[in-house]
């Protein structure tokens, strides 16, 4: 086993008890797919690979480890990303409240959008779910940590690592890749309980506590 595989390997083993932990975009997914089926939970997925490449790249010019050097900018990226997460976390709370009964309509037509365009818009209207999922892991100060502070002790010192950090990132993101899809595949089985208007309104409120929570979190942290 080649010394590069074996950096891989030690920081799968270093990244997955960060990865398997509840967060942001295993809240995303579950949500979505409860709005809009497994495809919406498919583009949080993509959205989330993008923003650990975008980390990767970042640590390896450098420059986010200018911002992590910095007190005053990485306090600014914190209220960034918590702001993202609480207001997210306020408006379906107050979804959750207001939402109305949702008419009869079929699995696929909730799925694909053809109903009317009050259910298409329901689920955190204007926000596309590659977007959020990208904002949601781009705007996440411990996702940058990771590449910051974890992902260097697996680099080779007086190599190029560039190349090495994209590898360690494009490992990252097969483990998230497989973690979500098998939560998209257990929340799509449960799709047509989870779209039902008394259970959509739970899962908005829970959802929303929790991502208002973890914007607490990063603030405080």
């Amino acid at each position: 086993m080649s010394v590069r595989e074996v950096a891989v390997l030690g920081f799968l083993a270093a990244v997955a008890p960060v990865t398997t932990t509840p967060g942001t975009s295993l809240t995303l997914v579950v949500s979505r797919v409860a709005a809009g089926g497994r495809r919406q939970g498919w583009w949080v997925i993509l959205g989330t690979v993008t923003g650990l490449y975008t980390h990767a790249t970042l640590a390896a010019a450098g420059l986010a480890a200018l911002v992590l050097r910095s007190s005053q900018a990485f306090w600014i990226v914190k209220l960034i990303g918590a702001g993202y997460l609480a207001g997210f976390g306020l408006w379906l709370l107050w979804s959750g409240v207001r939402r109305p009964p949702l008419p009869a309509v079929s699995a696929a037509a909730a799925t694909s959008g053809s109903g009317p365009s009050r259910i298409r818009r329901l689920p955190w209207r204007g926000h596309h779910p590659y977007l959020q999922g990208l904002l949601g892991n781009v705007l996440n100060p411990k996702a940058a940590a990771v590449y910051l502070t974890l992902a260097p002790q697996f680099l080779e010192p007086g190599r190029p690592v560039l190349m090495p950090m994209l590898l360690l990132a494009t490992a990252h993101a097969a483990l998230h890749t497989c973690w979500l899809a098998g939560w998209t595949a257990v929340s799509g089985a449960a799709a047509r309980l989870l779209r039902t208007a008394k259970v959509r309104r739970l899962l908005d409120r829970l959802t929303g506590a929790i991502l208002l929570g973890l914007g607490v979190r990063t603030v405080m942290d």
